[in-house]
């Protein structure tokens, strides 16, 4: 059996022969997936509660950057329109592509205090870009709180996680608002 580059490597280069591996990996269908998708959350709080969340540097980096399969390397928010949100992760040991740097940088488009925010992003892993997405969020208030739609509009690249993906990624994201919001 053919070693692989992975069997060769040591464990402080693995990121770089992963990301080595994706640069090279055949492309395939050159063709761009373009998918949308809305998920809608019902939070107990205010909708200035929940707009704050996603407004306050500090509060969002807890709730959205921070997590247990990555190491958070860099986090930067400047919530205005033409600002940007930058946000460097390295994928822990225990993880699928262990040591391999993810980033994500947006810029904010457009924001009504308490109402909406839109936000155009490109993600990145090992340098590759994967997607490009436009994520509209919309806050509603209800009888009980706050109406949060979430509309994700992607054009995903080759070798990129794909919709549903991404789709699982954002209900966890809007899952670990819940949480923050409860604290």
């Amino acid at each position: 059996m053919a070693a692989c580059a992975l069997d060769a490597a040591p464990i402080e280069r693995i990121g770089e022969v992963i990301a080595l591996l994706i640069r090279n990996r055949p492309m395939g269908d050159p063709a761009v997936v373009h998918d949308t998708f809305v998920l809608e959350r019902d939070y107990p709080v205010s909708p200035e509660r929940v707009f704050a969340a996603f407004a306050n540097p500090e509060a969002k980096r807890a709730w959205f950057a921070e997590g247990h399969n990555h190491d958070l390397e860099r986090f930067e928010m400047d919530f205005q329109v033409g600002g940007v949100e930058i946000s460097r992760y390295r994928v822990r040991p225990s993880g699928r592509f262990a040591g391999v740097v993810l980033s994500s940088d947006g810029t904010y488009l457009d924001i009504q205090p308490g109402r909406r925010i839109v936000i155009a992003s490109i993600l990145a892993m090992a340098g590759v870009r994967l997607s490009a997405s436009l994520v509209t969020l919309s806050f509603a208030p209800t009888t009980e709180g706050t109406r949060l739609t979430c509309t994700h509009q992607g054009a995903f690249f080759e070798n990129a996680d794909g919709p549903e993906r991404r789709k699982t990624g954002w209900r966890r994201l809007l899952h670990q608002l819940a949480e923050a919001l409860d604290r």
